[in-house]
């Protein structure tokens, strides 16, 4: 079946929400308590432990499945205007918004800045040792690279499909 990675990311979390549910179901019915005087028979929660070991391994097997295909689908397929594959736009992005984060600090220095040691009465001053503007431009620039990253790879995530065998 065909799936874009946005669509393929939903099945993915749907596969695992089924398996924890499963898994908590079994938490909760593998073992009981009763007491002496019950009829333990009545008291034992329907609980089958081969069916519930055969549908979580096929659980297992179908994310393994969407995970390799997303993987695959990452490394092989390229983000238009970028020159690089998905699986490097997913380290390309983390790595923009720290340098953004640190052009932020940095474009919001003041080139001189007094400050006064208390214990001494002393009046000493801070300085910038770049360019404050070159900053911010650099800071804009990175922001709109990030933007356009993201877009580019939005639009791929919600139109591009590729085939899922499960």
């Amino acid at each position: 079946m065909l799936y874009t990675s946005a669509e393929a990311a939903k099945l993915l979390r749907r596969l695992n929400d089924e398996k924890l549910s499963l898994e908590m179901n079994e938490g909760q019915s593998s073992t009981f308590k009763a007491a002496i005087s019950e009829d333990i028979e009545q008291a034992r929660p329907s609980y089958d432990y081969s069916a519930t070991q055969a549908a979580i391994d096929e659980i297992d097997t179908r994310i393994r499945t969407v995970k390799h295909a997303i993987s695959t689908f990452n490394l092989t397929h390229e983000v238009p205007g970028f020159g690089m594959t998905i699986d490097q736009m997913l380290v390309y992005i983390p790595q923009l918004t720290r340098k953004r984060s640190k052009l932020s600090r940095m474009k919001d220095v003041l080139p001189k800045a007094r400050e006064i040691i208390r214990v001494a009465g002393i009046i000493e001053y801070s300085y910038a040792n770049y360019d404050v503007e070159a900053a911010k431009r650099d800071y804009e620039a990175v922001s709109d690279e990030l933007a356009r990253a993201q877009t580019a790879l939005d639009v791929l995530n919600n139109s591009v499909k590729f085939e899922i065998d499960i």
